[in-house]
């Protein structure tokens, strides 16, 4: 929602800025397990809050975080979306064991509109849209390209077709919006 809002222009809106507070003054880094405090609101969401980071939240909050426009960034953000960046990057994007062992759910199955999934596409696109180029995201970009069909384009593999009262697109078939993705992401690290 905070993602959507500052995108509609909303930043500046007293409400927004006490969602980006809320995030800033909430949102753990660690990777130990047994350190999750027991206080609200750690307490109320246990499948999301858990033991560990849930990284889920650090990517949709650094998602939001990176729509503030740099010359508006409070030291606050700018050191939010290094510890949320450095978080990913340690996990090298979508594994979820430190160190990095094993693969997160669904994030290598690309899809559009994600909603509240994530897959690892979203993760490199708001990466490289912050100017990483880094050595950890190596493994995640390989996956990706690997996706790219002879035409160039990439397939919907997760999607909440049925869901919804329209289907953006056809699970199985071309996509238009994770080629669109797919493609930022490449121009913005290569170039």
């Amino acid at each position: 929602m905070v993602w959507s809002l500052i995108r509609l222009g909303y930043l500046t809106d007293e409400r927004v800025q006490k969602a980006l507070q809320w995030l800033i003054q909430y949102q753990r880094f660690d990777d130990e397990p047994g350190k999750a405090p027991d206080e609200w609101p750690y307490n109320r969401w246990k499948q999301c809050w858990m033991e560990r980071t849930c990284h889920s939240i650090i990517v949709k909050s650094l998602k939001a975080f990176a729509e503030v426009p740099e010359d508006k960034r409070t030291p606050e953000i700018s050191d939010y979306i290094i510890r949320g960046a450095e978080h990913m990057l340690n996990h090298h994007i979508h594994k979820r064991n430190h160190p990095p062992v094993k693969s997160s759910f669904k994030w290598l199955e690309f899809g559009f509109p994600l909603m509240w999934n994530i897959d690892a596409l979203e993760v490199l696109e708001i990466l490289t849209r912050l100017g990483y180029k880094d050595e950890r995201m190596h493994e995640s970009l390989e996956v990706m390209i690997s996706k790219q069909d002879r035409d160039g384009r990439w397939i919907l593999e997760n999607t909440f077709n049925g869901r919804f009262q329209t289907n953006i697109e056809r699970k199985g078939k071309p996509s238009k919006w994770i080629t669109l993705n797919a493609l930022r992401v490449l121009k913005r690290y290569y170039s």
